[in-house]
């Protein structure tokens, strides 16, 4: 099997300091990849801040394999990526961070894997979570293991979104315009065979992770309601325990008044009771409010991102 044309999708979000080390990187490794097979780079700037569209047009100036479009505003990665498929041209993509944590000398390790016709997508994952806090790794086994419950999705524990697709399995993703996104779900949805890479956590380049702990809970929130309708059976099941706890203590409590004669008592167990189904009732419509609230954007058909400035323009 042979491959033409290779495009590296890397999203940025004030990667100002990152992105002419990542740029550098990748261009050692090009000299060993399969002769025949071209390169281009596809950089997404999803709003930035700092100077990360300046350095992109130099590398653009310099190198005409590299393309870029920057959005009018910051969208989240999830739109960065999905516009950097669509730009990408080639018969093989690459995701990957700008931030060196995905280690670009794993291509070489990836690409006989595609070559060989067995798989259609090459995903790393770390084996283990050195230089995070020890809360946030906890969490993230946690998610990991949640998400392996409430859906029938395959979430590999530790994946990255750092992979080597082939065009159908691309187009297997494109396929699907949802407004919410939840990559790491949609790679597992589409399935076809892939093959996992383990390596080792590698630190930052520089700067600081853009994600911080609620912005994780969030995400992983989105991917709960986005992939899985356990949360709203999980609602039924509750109510109906409430419910059948309620009927049981309005039983014994008659039973009690007409033929035992004692009179009700507990004002504090009635107090108790009370803040806690109301707070369960809230609970519930939460969830049925958060699952509605995917419906009202996705009906709304707003554009998932805008280009504000493009090289391909």
């Amino acid at each position: 099997m042979s491959f033409r044309l290779l495009s590296l999708v890397v999203p940025c979000y004030n990667e100002e300091s990152c992105l002419r080390a990542l740029y550098a990187s990748i261009c050692q490794i090009l000299p060993s990849l399969p002769e025949g097979l071209e390169v281009e780079f596809r950089f997404v700037d999803d709003g930035s801040t700092d100077g990360t569209l300046s350095v992109l047009k130099e590398l653009r100036a310099g190198d005409p394999r590299v393309h870029y479009q920057s959005f009018s505003r910051n969208f989240g990665k999830e739109s960065a990526l999905l516009c950097g498929m669509e730009a990408a041209r080639g018969d093989l993509v690459a995701v990957m961070d700008a931030d060196m944590q995905d280690p670009p000398s794993m291509l070489l390790e990836m690409i006989p894997y595609i070559l060989s016709g067995e798989w259609e997508c090459v995903a790393t994952r770390r084996v283990d979570r050195r230089g995070e806090p020890v809360i946030r790794s906890f969490f993230a086994r946690m998610f990991y293991g949640l998400m392996g419950w409430l859906t029938r999705v395959n979430l590999e524990p530790g994946a990255r979104d750092f992979r080597l697709m082939t065009r159908k399995y691309v187009n297997a993703l494109l396929s699907m315009r949802e407004y919410n996104r939840f990559s790491k779900g949609l790679f597992g949805w589409v399935g076809f065979k892939v093959k996992w890479l383990p390596y080792e956590n590698k630190e930052r380049l520089s700067g600081e992770s853009k994600w911080s702990f609620i912005g994780l809970c969030k995400y992983a929130l989105e991917g709960m309601i986005g992939f899985s309708t356990s949360p709203l059976y999980l609602s039924f099941v509750l109510g109906f325990l409430a419910c059948l706890f309620a009927a049981i203590i309005c039983i014994k409590t008659l039973v009690k008044t007409l033929f035992f004669g004692e009179a009700v008592q507990g004002y504090t167990t009635i107090l108790a009771c009370l803040t806690f189904f109301s707070g369960l009732q809230f609970l519930l419509i939460g969830v049925l409010g958060l699952y509605i609230s995917k419906i009202y954007m996705e009906v709304k058909g707003r554009p998932i991102y805008l280009v504000q400035e493009s090289s391909d323009e």
